[in-house]
């Protein structure tokens, strides 16, 4: 018995030694690498900017002009929606618009027969003055030889009569002039409020015309059509979505690095990105964002081991004329790595050789 356990000795300590060594080199391989003590990494994914295409009025969905995959241009109309009910609107405010500009028409020729009966007025007003100052000369003279029985009391009072009447026809032609410059205002107002209703019906025009507008749906970047949301006929409530767009101009990596790292990583340092389904590829990037609050953060933070669970989440933008020229590789939720030089003198190892003209 004492002769088996002496021989199975040997084999326990080349065993224990084995594992020890598999230990030590995959400690080993799981290192930074010694030649590029500067540079860090992080696992991320491509993410892009989200756009919902909506509708701000409700109605019911006409059309959709794009479809799911589809490459947008911006100003490129994606959908319609039913305007009958608006065009009717629009027909209606058109003709609110004829007749108060036939108001308005009305009430300028009102204002010039009312300018006219003043001028009128005015003149009537004059020659009554200066048949007043007649009938007064007449009697002043009357006065005069009635006093030397030059005439009869019955010339002398038809004279004071006519002067008396003159003074009264003067009254009149002034109250017709008063009255006239009155009816002048009264016409003026009704200009003044044919004016008032023209620019409501413009106004309302203005408004039928942008709903109109509105009713296309554009998108308003270069941008992919990832979902479509409604399709044709469906009944949509104010803000109601029809696509789902995917902005090609934003697209960016967000990965991860410790404390110690995203402290030394700032806004516009330039990064390398590595697809999983594209190795062969180095796409150039910059920092972009670099948050300002830790994620996985614990409860307390006291010591060094626990400062190490603080992760920073950062964002690696890629350049949108680069974006632009390789718009149809261009795809969202692919996984990769994101190198950072924590060391702006340190060189790109040969691995990360951009393989991507930036």
């Amino acid at each position: 018995m004492g002769k088996r356990v002496a021989n199975h000795w040997p084999k326990a300590t080349l065993a224990a030694a084995a594992v020890a060594l598999l230990a030590g080199v995959a400690w080993w391989s799981l290192q930074p690498e010694a030649e590029n003590p500067g540079l860090t990494m992080g696992n991320g994914r491509i993410e892009a900017t989200e756009i919902d295409v909506a509708t701000r009025l409700p109605g019911r969905l006409a059309e959709v002009m794009a479809e799911e995959g589809e490459i947008v241009d911006p100003g490129r109309a994606v959908a319609r929606m039913d305007t009958a009910t608006l065009e009717a609107e629009l027909a209606q405010a058109r003709a609110q618009q004829r007749r108060a500009e036939n108001v308005l028409e009305t009430a300028r020729a009102m204002v010039a027969l009312r300018e006219s009966e003043l001028t009128a007025a005015q003149a009537v007003v004059s020659q009554r003055q200066a048949e007043l100052t007649a009938a007064r000369k007449r009697y002043e003279r009357a006065a005069s030889l009635v006093e030397r029985n030059a005439i009869s009391q019955q010339q002398f009072d038809d004279t004071l009569a006519a002067w008396q009447s003159q003074q009264a026809a003067l009254a009149s032609a002034n109250a017709q002039v008063l009255s006239a410059r009155a009816a002048i205002r009264a016409t003026e107002s009704q200009v003044i409020e044919a004016e008032s209703q023209i620019e409501a019906s413009d106004a309302t025009l203005a408004r039928i015309q942008a709903d109109l507008d509105d009713s296309v749906l554009t998108a308003d970047r270069l941008a992919r059509v990832q979902y479509r949301i409604t399709e044709p006929g469906e009944v949509l409530g104010a803000g109601g979505k029809v696509l789902n767009l995917v902005d090609l101009t934003n697209v960016y990596m967000t990965f991860f690095l410790p404390t110690r790292e995203a402290g030394r990583v700032a806004i516009g340092d330039e990064v390398r990105l590595v697809l999983d389904a594209a190795p062969e590829y180095v796409i150039p990037a910059r920092v972009s964002y670099v948050a300002s609050v830790a994620q996985f953060t614990p409860k307390s933070v006291e010591t060094a081991s626990e400062r190490e669970k603080l992760m920073f989440r950062l964002r690696a933008r890629i350049e949108p004329g680069l974006l632009r020229r390789h718009i149809e590789q261009v795809k969202t939720g692919l996984p990769g790595l994101a190198y950072v030089r924590l060391d702006d003198t340190a060189p790109w190892p040969d691995s990360l050789e951009l393989r991507v003209t930036p």
